[in-house]
């Protein structure tokens, strides 16, 4: 006989919380002591002053991170931020795109990975992703194009890489530059090669929610020096600057401050440190749940393309509704009742956003969708992307349990959870809306 439900009054699988993610220790203490006892918290200079003590490279700290983040993913250049938003609009702003251009993106991720282009007045075109790694699917990047795509922003979506060999051809074929967006791929590698180092440009973040953190704060990586200096120009003031420089190009070189700070970057610092350890917990994790979970009718574990590494920024599974007869969100909330938390979905397709369901933004022209520079014709349409909307509204689930300071026997409860659950599916059909007796 199994037991009851505990969204039917049951008792719970588990009833402990989950542990806080903390990555925090001694060691970040000591370092941000050792900036606070310098007495200087930035030492950028919005000038051109690379040798003065006020730089416009940024403090002792700052660019010390960038030295230690280059050699540790093995790319000549790498320029911090305050945040991989940041990262991502000066990026964007370093490729020259402009009013009446348009940019590939995903419409299944955070909404700074879109945002980047309409920054600079392009457009953004929404191709579909993938079912299996919820990355851009390069059958639907190709179907997108036109003349005036000049960019692509490529998402390795929770920590799994999206397929970039075929993606990279295709930029090469057309001339486009391409942007990885590794926020939540810290240390994901892609056929030997870590994400970050195979497009034009890699955005890695370093909020609070990452693998590994300092609050707030991102890295551009990039292996051309030019690049790496039209960032570097953008996170700080580059209209000021460009003329000190005898800079020819200056598309594009509005400087904001997305300036990182010497207490970020020393905790960085420390962080980078702890991030193969971190990885490894989280795959050991990872790895452990899929195997208890091979069999399960309900739930198909994450799929880990050949040659792939998965950073699991999110452990993300297939939810099978046709074969359980219960819809997603009641079964979610079953789990949760357990004392298990999943979610449904991730976000919903960028594209249904008022910003581009009315096409308003700079003014009340409605630029840059109406900007008279742009002769094309984009849709926003409901059921532009429909592997997208199906993974939010109905398929995907996800879970951030795969993380320090977590053990396998939380694993464990996942599982009885899970397990409990799937052997009451008939009590928990007559819970669901719509069944006899509910609304």
């Amino acid at each position: 006989m199994t037991a009851r439900l505990a969204i039917a009054g049951g008792t719970p699988v588990r009833t402990k919380p989950v542990p806080p993610h903390k990555t925090t220790g001694t060691e970040e203490r000591e370092a941000v002591l050792r900036v606070l006892d310098s007495g200087y918290l930035s030492l950028f200079e919005g000038n051109w002053t690379p040798d003065a003590p006020f730089s416009f490279r940024g403090g002792p700290e700052v660019q010390a991170l960038e030295a230690e983040w280059s050699a540790r993913y093995g790319v000549a250049h790498a320029v911090a931020v305050n945040s991989a938003t940041s990262g991502l609009y000066a990026a964007m702003g370093a490729t020259g795109v402009g009013p009446g251009d348009e940019v590939i993106v995903s419409p299944y991720t955070m909404s700074a990975s879109a945002a980047c282009a309409m920054v600079y007045n392009a457009i953004p075109v929404f191709a579909d992703v993938r079912p299996d790694t919820y990355a851009l699917d390069v059958d639907s990047v190709r179907a997108r194009l036109s003349p005036r795509t000049k960019a692509i922003v490529v998402v390795h979506l929770l920590g799994h890489p999206a397929d970039m060999d075929p993606l990279m051809a295709l930029a090469r074929e057309r001339k486009l530059m391409v942007i990885e967006d590794c926020a939540q791929a810290h240390g994901a590698t892609y056929k030997g090669r870590t994400v970050g180092t195979i497009g034009h440009f890699g955005v890695f973040s370093l909020n609070v929610n990452k693998t590994i953190q300092c609050g707030e704060g991102g890295v551009v990586t990039t292996a051309d020096a030019d690049l790496a200096l039209r960032v570097q120009l953008i996170r700080n003031h580059a209209e000021v600057v460009v003329g000190q420089l005898n800079r020819a190009n200056i598309v594009n070189m509005l400087g904001y401050n997305y300036r990182m700070t010497e207490i970020e970057a020393a905790i960085a610092r420390v962080q980078l440190t702890r991030l193969d350890a971190l990885n490894a917990h989280r795959l050991a994790l990872a790895a452990y749940l899929t195997d208890r979970l091979r069999g399960c009718d309900a739930l198909e574990p994450p799929h880990v393309a050949p040659g792939c590494t998965h950073a699991y920024y999110l452990y993300a599974m297939t939810y099978r509704e046709d074969r359980t007869g219960v819809p997603r969100a009641t079964f979610l909330q079953a789990l949760k009742a357990e004392g298990v938390e999943f979610a449904g979905g991730y976000v919903q397709p960028l594209y249904l956003q008022p910003v581009y369901q009315t096409r308003q933004l700079y003014g009340e022209v409605g630029c840059p969708f109406s900007c008279p520079f742009y002769d094309g014709e984009v849709s926003y349409a409901p059921g532009l992307c429909p592997t997208a909307e199906r993974l939010h509204a109905r398929d995907l689930v996800t879970t951030e349990m795969v993380r320090a300071p977590l053990t396998r026997e939380d694993m464990d409860d996942i599982v009885k959870a899970i397990e409990k659950v799937t052997a009451n599916l008939d009590e928990l059909r007559a819970l669901a809306p719509g069944a006899p007796g509910k609304p």
